[in-house]
């Protein structure tokens, strides 16, 4: 108990530090040519890093950017889930006004009853395609006579709204499908991405894929989008990974258990899973694959990357892969866990700002990628978005409000709500009865101390200014189920936190028993080396 604590007391500093603007080393001249490397890891957690967290998992080569780079300690997906987070990237655009407000394929209006939750609300509609209308991220940088590449997931739309058709010069294995359909070892079943030897690994694929574009197209200027489909669900491992993070939780000791009930849904509130934790490490290995691609290739001085996540790491839902905390809640819900998310930008030519704790956002990206480059800026299409350049120069930006509309349950266990952040303020507007939580994050970073009624003022402002823009943008909102009926909804969620509850910590201690051998030959994951 000792440890954990201590532990958690690091990681809470880390998270409430100050901007320190600390200059690092000397940084190469301005260069003429500038390209971008963007890596989006999917469903990764803000503490998912050896960088922030070394009890657990090992992401050196992630860590390296954040260290060569500019953290930024108050970084934010658009949304809880993914498809909304992607498509703000894409556009600038929050997704109260993109429309995409929940992941695609997720069921909407009467239909959200045929998962058997009995909820309260029926979720609105929301858009299923990413819309042409808007210009993307990367038909702006075609515009200034870049190449663009894309790997790996997209999840914007079925075919017609692919990445070929949003911008992307090259699609290497993104389509409708939000995972891995045939998982992280090849076969793929992928109609995009090329089947490999059998016991290929999927993000070592896509990063080779990368640097062989790079490697093609290292004289022009090039956008590199790394869209890794981990650390979705359904994780897989090598057994040779699962050994080494079976034994590191050993080592660490294994608490007894590890799960608890929240509302809808009980919550892994231990880092022990050492399927993910070889996953992860998977993803890692990638990553270093392009960051070496880009040295061999003499490109890392005049090369952008990025590296951030589309949102909360899972802790509820899926398969319940990880622990947020100290940050509340994980991917699906409206906490910290679910939204806050790394968020590296690495400018070679730039002196490094270490850590900068100014609260910035996915649609963010757009406009300072523009900026970075030289291009000329698209207000009128990345509407929600900065430019953070001021801040990787040494600068600030003005004050404004970051905001969060998800008017839906999803899988994971969250609720139906939209969100306002200004400053250190943290609004969260429920619809389920109309309550509102407000917290000060920059005193309360695990959301555990709800002070509206002390700061009725600030929590009138802060609602006010979320609905004005939601009425502005048009946003849909859930409507009251009329065939609601409480006391199913009760058997229900008694039986999660009972059955399923027992159930996961029981699958928790398989997967850390020695004896541990999934029936399939470890996922496929084993190669025939001649």
């Amino acid at each position: 108990m000792k440890k954990i604590v201590t532990l958690l007391l690091i990681v809470v500093t880390s998270l409430v530090s100050c901007n320190t603007n600390k200059k690092v080393e000397e940084k190469s001249t301005e260069p003429e040519k500038k390209n971008i490397l963007f890596i989006l890891a999917d469903d990764y957690g803000y503490n998912d890093m050896s960088f922030r967290n070394d009890s657990f998992y090992e992401t050196p080569n992630i860590d390296a950017i954040a260290k060569e780079g500019t953290v930024f300690s108050n970084g934010y997906a658009n949304c809880q889930v993914c498809s909304p987070s992607r498509a703000s990237i894409m556009n600038g655009k929050f997704p109260a006004r993109h429309g995409i407000t929940d992941w695609i394929g997720a069921r909407e209006g009467e239909k959200w009853r045929e998962k058997k939750r009995f909820s309260k609300l029926m979720p609105p509609t929301y858009n299923h395609n990413l819309a042409h209308k808007d210009v993307t991220l990367p038909e702006a940088l075609k515009e200034e006579g870049y190449t663009t590449f894309f790997a790996g997931k997209w999840h914007l739309g079925e075919e017609g709204s692919w990445p070929e058709d949003h911008g992307f010069d090259i699609n290497k294995g993104g389509w409708d499908a939000g995972g891995p359909r045939g998982g992280y070892y090849s076969p793929y079943k992928n109609p995009n991405l090329k089947d490999g030897e059998d016991g290929e690994n999927l993000s070592m694929r896509l990063a080779k894929e990368t640097v062989n574009f790079m490697k093609d197209n290292k004289d022009k200027k090039f956008l590199a989008y790394l869209s890794f489909y981990a650390v979705h669900g359904a994780i897989q491992t090598s057994k040779e990974k699962w050994e080494k993070y079976r034994k590191k939780a050993e080592a660490n000791g294994i608490a007894e258990s590890s799960f608890k009930m929240k509302k809808f849904l009980p919550m892994r509130e231990t880092q022990d899973n050492p399927i993910y934790a070889g996953l992860v490490e998977s993803m890692d290995d990638a990553v270093g694959e392009v960051l070496q691609g880009l040295k061999d290739l003499g490109l890392d001085k005049n090369t952008i990357v990025v590296f951030t996540s589309d949102n909360g790491g899972v802790s509820a839902g899926d398969s319940y892969s990880t622990s947020n905390l100290p940050l509340r809640g994980g991917k699906g819900y409206q906490y910290e866990g679910g939204i806050r998310e790394p968020y590296f930008i690495k400018v070679p030519w730039l002196e490094s700002i270490a850590e900068n704790n100014t609260p910035v956002s996915g649609a963010d990206f757009y406009p300072t990628l523009l900026d970075l480059v030289g291009a000329k800026l698209k207000p009128e299409e990345h509407l929600d978005g900065v430019s953070l350049a001021p801040i990787l120069k040494g600068g600030t930006i003005e004050e404004r409000p970051l905001i969060w509309h998800y008017p839906h349950y999803g899988n994971q266990g969250g609720e139906p709500s939209s969100v306002i952040r200004k400053g250190d303020w943290k609004l969260i507007h429920y619809y389920e009865d109309g309550r509102n939580e407000l917290f000060n994050l920059k005193n309360d970073v695990a959301e555990m101390n709800e002070i509206s009624k002390d700061n009725v003022e600030i929590t009138a402002s802060l609602k006010k200014e979320l609905f004005d823009y939601l009425k502005e943008v048009g946003a849909k909102y859930p409507e009251k189920d009329p065939l609601y009926n409480a006391e199913l909804e009760a058997k229900h969620l008694e039986k999660m936190a009972t059955k399923k509850l027992q159930s996961l910590e029981k699958q928790r201690k398989a997967y850390l028993s020695p004896d541990f051998d999934p029936k399939n030959n470890w996922w496929g994951s084993f190669q025939t080396i001649d």
